[in-house]
Formats: C-alpha cells, structure tokens, sequence
C-alpha cells in the first residue's frame, strides 16, 4: 500500500508549539474556507476579544467559536478519536452559530455547486468507518488526510463539517508531530473544485495529492 511520506517530523511538544503559534491564522483560514469572509487582522482582533465592525454577529460568533474548539482540542490532544468526541468538538465549534451542534443531522442537505446529495449519516456506520481510520496500518499523514476527507464527504452534521473534518485532521497530525492541515486563500477556487469533483465520484485521490503537495504547514527544528 503506497503511504504518502512525512513532511514534517516534529515533537508532538513542538507541533502544539506550532498551533499555538499560528492558531489564528489557521481559524482565519477555516473560517475562509467556510465562506467566512473575516479578515486576518480582524480574525486576530475577535480572538482577542476586541470589538470589530462590518460583520454579522454570527460571523463573530464563528470566529469565536473555531477558537474555543482549537483550544478544546489541544488541551485533549491525546484522546480517542470516535463519535463522543467528535460530537464534543462540533459542539463547541457550532455553539451559536449552527443548529443542533454536536448532534448528527436527520434531514437532506444540499451542497452548493453539485447535484449530489450526501446520504443520512448512519451513527453507528459512520462510527465503524472512524475507528477504521484510525486504526488503519498506514502512516499517521494518511490517516489525517483521510479522515478529513471522510468527514467533509459524510457531512454527518447541519454545518460546520470542513470545520470539524480540519479539525479532527489536525488532532492526528499534531498528536504525531506532521503538522497542520490548512488551505491557504489562493487554493480556496482549486480546493473548491476537486471536492466537488471527489463529493460526485467518491474518488479521494486528487484532491488528497493536492491538500499534500499544498496545504501542510510545519517547521523543521535543529536538533
């Protein structure tokens, strides 16, 4: 089985370092990738607490809540990765800003710029094919790039699931010291259109080359 090579090889102490770093640059980031247009400097500013205009109050709100669930998920960076926790996560990334957070959804959805229509999320399935992720025999890289894709395809939540797919990416990654998973704002137009392509075809391997080649984010330490 082929397994995609390691680009970073950190501590899992200095890949928290990292996150810690740059954490609003990756809710920046996320919050864009969700359609979220908040500046960086105001981004930095909300997570600061600062007062900033121009937005809605659910933007804000979104902002604020990226926050908190980064800080929940490096505060318990070694926990299991299964649905409690994933629901936990969700939940504090969606808490004012998307309904039923933290609760799988139970209605059709509809995905901009595509016919597809992801199928209803089957808790104990979707739990099953978690678990295989995890546990699969390939390299901690593979596994997180898998599992955000899987999380972003099953859209087992109302919204928020790139959120959470980015999120639960990047607990493996920094819990194994790969680094982070991000896309940066000139991708957002190419990221945009192999997903589409991968929600249509269930084929993960373009769009997986490409989050490799372009969206991992590190620092090589000296030793």
């Amino acid at each position: 089985m082929f397994t995609m090579e390691a680009k970073y090889n950190m501590t899992q102490e200095q890949n928290i370092f990292l996150a810690k770093r740059n954490i609003v640059d990756y809710i920046w980031k996320s919050a864009n990738l969700e359609g979220i247009g908040v500046t960086y400097p105001d981004t930095q500013a909300i997570c600061n607490g600062m007062s900033v205009s121009g937005y809605t109050i659910e933007d804000i709100n979104a902002v604020n809540d990226l926050k908190h669930a980064w800080q929940f998920l490096l505060e318990n960076i070694n926990e299991e990765i299964n649905i409690r926790f994933i629901k936990n996560v969700h939940m504090l990334l969606g808490k004012f800003t998307i309904i039923n957070a933290g609760a799988f959804r139970r209605d059709e959805v509809r995905i901009g710029g595509t016919d597809w229509i992801p199928e209803l999320p089957d808790e104990k399935k979707a739990g099953c094919d978690i678990i295989e992720i995890v546990k699969s025999k390939t390299s901690s890289l593979d596994k997180a790039l898998d599992m955000v894709l899987y999380l972003m395809r099953a859209q087992l939540f109302y919204d928020g699931n790139k959120r959470i797919a980015m999120l639960i990416g990047n607990k493996i990654m920094i819990e194994n010291g790969q680094g982070i998973i991000s896309v940066v704002q000139r991708d957002i137009k190419s990221f945009y259109e192999l997903l589409v392509s991968y929600y249509e075809t269930g084929n993960q391997s373009e769009i997986k080359q490409f989050l490799y080649d372009n969206c991992i984010d590190g620092m090589k330490f000296s030793e």
